[in-house]
């Protein structure tokens, strides 16, 4: 299992293009992706679990993986996220 901190940096925070980029991103791999934030855990692989997360802009969120392909899964994630999701 790894995980990573990483704050969220789009201006709206996660709604759903963002929330749905974020999604098709984890569901490249076979590991489960998870994020916590504000003591809950959300399922990245689901847009609505990532929807009623709230997470706004400026939020610092946990990504977790876990699986075979959890280094690359956090890697593109992390990037995903700092790049914007989008927009």
């Amino acid at each position: 299992m790894v995980s990573q901190k990483v704050v969220i940096k789009n201006p709206t925070g996660l709604h759903l293009r963002p929330a749905g980029i974020l999604c098709k991103e984890a569901m490249q791999f076979k590991s489960l992706i998870t994020f916590s934030y504000g003591g809950n855990t959300a399922n990245a692989k689901s847009v609505l679990s990532v929807l009623g997360a709230c997470v706004k802009s400026g939020d610092e969120i946990e990504l977790i993986c876990d699986g075979e392909d959890e280094e690359e899964a956090l890697k593109a994630l992390v990037e995903a996220v700092e790049s914007g999701l989008g927009e």
